[in-house]
């Protein structure tokens, strides 16, 4: 009798395994409607949808920077039906800045899928009268704290990636945080400040009237939205590397086999001629590599970002 209850319970449990997901999978977006994660998120559901099968509802859990939406999927159960599609702020920038995030971007979570970035542009005011980075880096060390950069909050990506750019280059300039990176913009476009990082499809419209100079792009390598703008490396910024990087993630103890399924048809999807086109009219980029190779450069952003924020001193906003 023990025997056949066994088997009974094998067999069901194989069922159940080969049936994954039985029931729509609920994709956690840390951000409200309408912003690039959003849209990267639908993109991704209409499409598992389509090719896979796969039923994908995305919620919406925005609040804290990140932090309830990556909360609650950290406490989730690891059976494959609820994820997060994580940031590089959700796992690398808020809990570096804020070790009661309520939870360990490395140990509670299962890397899945990476999925895509966009990159920054370092842009100016024209009448700053700089064409590029050394440009810039010269104007702050002959004015040190003069020259300001506007973010979209304390802590912020385009924050820390000005915070960077001063421990790299060895200068000082002035942060002036504004709420949120539409009035931060406005703010630079006003020549209330000098210098912004912002994303790069945001600026390619200013960048295309003249109304903003591109000084360089912060990737590792050039963008292919701004082919003619060097990189800050090339500008003698050594390893600097910032992107708004974006994939997928369970809770920790996601079955191998749950984190193939999705590790295939994510990569399959981000390989679609029809994919790359959509998300490049999104100025968004398609990053495919491997789950172990996701996982690497989760734990190596959030060291990198815990080493800026220390020696910059941010502490995060009340």
């Amino acid at each position: 009798m023990l025997g056949a209850v066994c088997s009974l319970a094998a067999a069901m449990a194989a069922a159940a395994a080969g049936a994954y997901p039985e029931r729509p999978v609920r994709l956690v977006v840390p951000y409200p409607p309408g912003g690039s994660a959003d849209v990267l998120a639908r993109v991704l559901a209409q499409t598992l949808a389509q090719r896979e099968g796969i039923n994908v509802v995305v919620e919406n859990r925005p609040g804290g920077g990140t932090v309830i939406g990556a909360r609650y999927v950290a406490a989730a159960p690891a059976d494959g039906q609820t994820l997060l599609l994580g940031t590089v702020s959700s796992h690398a920038m808020m809990p570096a800045l804020n070790a009661d995030v309520g939870y360990d971007p490395v140990r509670d979570f299962t890397p899945v899928a990476s999925l895509a970035s966009i990159p920054f542009v370092l842009v100016a005011r024209p009448a700053l009268g700089v064409k590029d980075v050394q440009g810039l880096l010269a104007l702050a060390r002959e004015t040190p704290g003069r020259i300001s950069y506007a973010s979209a909050g304390v802590g912020t990506s385009n924050h820390l990636a000005g915070e960077l750019l001063d421990a790299q280059a060895g200068v000082r300039t002035m942060h002036v945080p504004y709420r949120g990176s539409a009035p931060a913009l406005n703010g630079l476009l006003g020549d209330q400040v000098d210098v912004m990082f912002d994303l790069v499809p945001t600026a390619m419209p200013h960048l295309k009237t003249g109304a903003l100079v591109a000084l360089g792009s912060t990737g590792a390598e050039r963008t292919s939205f701004l082919p003619e703008v060097p990189t800050l490396r090339e500008q003698g910024l050594g390893d600097y590397d910032v992107t708004a990087w974006f994939g997928l993630f369970g809770p920790a103890g996601l079955a191998p086999d749950v984190v193939a399924r999705w590790d295939g048809a994510v990569r399959a999807a981000l390989l679609d001629p029809a994919v790359r086109t959509q998300l490049a009219g999104l100025g968004v980029a398609p990053d495919v590599r491997s789950s172990s190779e996701f996982a690497d450069f989760v734990a190596q952003e959030w060291a990198r970002w815990r080493g800026v924020v220390s020696h910059a001193g941010v502490v995060a906003a009340p």
